[in-house]
């Protein structure tokens, strides 16, 4: 890794206008990131779990610059693309991209495999031979036959399709990718072989990820460092085997409670931990930490103030008035 991280977000937060009271009297917004930072380095994988709707997805999306964001910076390899006009992005949309949740919805049926991974290449000098000589590129490279160019999306199994998408992916050189829990949708026995197939990916062409999933096991298996969101927040940050061995937030325990684990004998001494209530509406968050609603060792502090992400050491960031104390 070097010292300059690919990407860099400071204190980035995203807003949404989602309707109006009665007689347009006042905006409502939701808040779906609030205030976060995080750097990923070149040529790692930082895994980001948590629960659906924590905006997991929107600040990938942020990361990306597919959203502007309301407030924060975001650096891509020492520039700051934050406020670039989509014009002025031109030059680092090839250099980053985005593997969808669902290959099925995300592929055009009315379109060969072919022409839907040499989409992306239309903006560049080559020729249609060149083109034609990638899509065969990119299909061996991510164990697809080069016959498989002349179908449609339909003819494919869903494990398959992903590839498709990796592929496409893939077209323009990008450097950095955002997996947007890629294997959610497929069979238990697929998911294994497109995890071997990032990897593989990242050692061969030196990828860096962003890796969104709500399997801890599998995020364990990728990743290099993790980060934990909760409504909108980032509560914990922290090295991969540090993070599953020492997890300090009551979150992330309670979300480590709920991986399988294959001991029998260390299963039954686990103990699983149960969250009380449902995750709060975001429109109206609560005051002070936002997990307090649900916290099992809540303070009083919790109420009043938002515990701050602070470096507990060897870079495990941890947001909880609880820790330190």
């Amino acid at each position: 890794m070097t010292a300059q991280p690919l990407i860099r977000a400071e204190r980035v937060s995203m807003q949404f206008v989602v309707g109006t009271s009665i007689l347009n009297a006042r905006k409502r917004v939701l808040t779906a990131v609030d205030q976060v930072s995080l750097d990923i380095h070149r040529g790692e994988t930082f895994g980001l779990v948590g629960e659906s709707g924590c905006g997991k997805t929107t600040l990938g999306r942020l990361l990306l610059r597919l959203y502007k964001p309301t407030s924060g910076t975001i650096h891509y390899d020492g520039h700051d693309i934050t406020t670039l006009t989509p014009q002025q992005m031109m030059p680092f949309r090839r250099r980053m991209q985005m593997i969808f949740q669902d290959p099925y919805a995300s592929l055009d049926p009315r379109m060969t495999v072919s022409t839907i991974i040499a989409e992306p290449l239309r903006r560049t000098e080559m020729d249609r031979a060149q083109v034609d000589a990638r899509v065969r590129e990119l299909l061996s490279l991510v164990g697809l036959d080069e016959n498989h160019a002349r179908r449609y999306p339909h003819e494919f199994s869903g494990g398959q399709r992903q590839r498709i998408g990796i592929a496409r992916a893939l077209a323009a050189g990008p450097e950095f990718i955002v997996c947007d829990e890629p294997i959610s949708a497929l069979d238990v026995s697929i998911q294994a072989q497109v995890i071997n197939l990032l990897e593989e990916l990242q050692q061969r062409l030196g990828l860096t990820y962003l890796f969104v999933s709500h399997d801890l096991s599998m995020v364990r298996h990728i990743s290099h460092r993790v980060g934990v969101m909760y409504l909108g927040h980032m509560v914990e940050m922290a090295p991969v085997d540090e993070l599953f061995t020492h997890m300090a937030h009551p979150y992330t325990q309670a979300l480590m409670s709920a991986v399988p684990i294959a001991d029998p004998d260390a299963s039954a001494a686990s103990q699983r931990i149960i969250l009380q209530g449902d995750v709060p509406n975001p429109m109206a968050p609560p005051s002070g930490c936002p997990f307090r609603t649900r916290c099992p060792v809540v303070m009083p502090v919790c109420a009043d103030q938002k515990p701050a992400l602070l470096d507990i050491g060897g870079g495990h960031w941890v947001a909880c008035h609880r820790v330190g104390t």
